[in-house]
């Protein structure tokens, strides 16, 4: 593994690393299910239905659905679908993103819109700036999901192939979204975590020809 990497990594890799990050998964689940619960009530008590968007790869290489989830609106007169900019509007994926209970995790090709990009980041970064939640009562060196399952992968005792496994845990390349340049494989760290956009390596040909990327 390249040194930098492995610096950024086990300066991480605490005692109580592992139980700070289930932890603060944890916590997310119950400010999701909170906000989930306040925004689908309406005035009467009744529940409003849950809207499920799918991105551009529905389900992941783990079989995982990918999907924005947000208040479903009927859209007739006595249910109006709100105007694009209204708070009412938003999913709750970015309501995580912005109180800091869920780290960016954008992957080619699956990139919002320009403006919901923008929104979105721009939330990210306050989030991260503020020390907002997670950040907040974990601290900011906490390891991210796609962190803790590289360490899971790596921390095999009586590793047999060192090489392969960092391979397989090292899969998608980061690219820095303030100035779209390609910090490859294993540079992520470099990047702040509301900066990064993720390619898959076999997509990155691809990704160059659609993006402006900078190697």
């Amino acid at each position: 593994m390249p040194e930098p990497l492995r610096e950024y990594l086990t300066s991480r890799i605490t005692p109580e690393a592992a139980q700070r990050h289930i932890d603060a998964g944890l916590k997310a689940t119950d400010v999701h299910e909170q906000k989930v619960d306040e925004r689908l009530t309406l005035p009467d008590g009744t529940k409003r239905k849950m809207a499920v968007i799918s991105t551009g790869a529905l389900l992941d290489d783990n079989g995982r659905l990918l999907a924005y989830t947000a208040p479903w609106f009927g859209g007739g007169p006595s249910d109006p679908l709100p105007a694009r900019d209204d708070p009412r509007r938003r999913t709750f994926n970015l309501d995580m993103v912005a109180s800091g209970w869920a780290a960016l995790f954008i992957i080619y090709p699956s990139i919002p819109r320009r403006s919901d990009l923008n929104l979105l980041l721009s939330e990210a970064d306050k989030a991260w700036i503020g020390q907002l939640g997670a950040w907040h009562e974990f601290g900011q060196d906490l390891l991210l999901a796609y962190e803790y399952r590289a360490c899971i992968k790596l921390g095999v005792k009586d590793l047999q192939d060192p090489a392969k496994a960092i391979a397989e845990a090292y899969q998608r390349v980061c690219v820095d979204l303030r100035t779209m340049t390609e910090v490859g494989l294993y540079g992520y760290h470099a990047v702040p975590p509301q900066h990064r956009l993720w390619i898959w390596a076999s997509d990155l040909e691809q990704a160059r020809r659609d993006l402006p990327l900078v190697r």
